[in-house]
């Protein structure tokens, strides 16, 4: 893996002085949830269904990071470089033989 950017694990909320709900980046303790390098991979897709002929694009969204990385699918993941926000929709842990591959996070932008 390439690291295009740097994410931060965003795991629950506060209020600020105007109530308004924001993000907390998970405790920083002895494994940090910020500044994790990843791959972060955004595109489209243009498809089609039998119901309905007419091209639809769609657009997405896929982040590996390292195994063993405290992630859930309740999380979500803000990119330094941009300062977007991400909510995590799925982790995967794809198989292999011989090494343990790269967390796979499906992500769906809502900032």
């Amino acid at each position: 893996m390439i690291a295009t950017t740097t994410v931060t694990v965003l795991r629950g909320t506060s209020s600020d002085p105007y109530n308004d709900d924001v993000d907390l980046p998970v405790e920083a303790g002895a494994d940090a949830q910020t500044r994790i390098p990843a791959s972060l991979i955004e595109g489209s897709r243009t498809i089609t269904t039998p119901n309905n002929p007419t091209p639809r694009v769609v657009r997405y969204a896929v982040a590996r990071v390292r195994p063993g990385t405290d992630v859930t699918e309740e999380d979500r993941l803000r990119d330094d470089r941009t300062g977007r926000i991400y909510e995590i929709t799925a982790v995967t842990q794809p198989s292999a033989v011989g090494f343990t591959p790269m967390l796979r996070l499906d992500l769906k932008l809502i900032n």
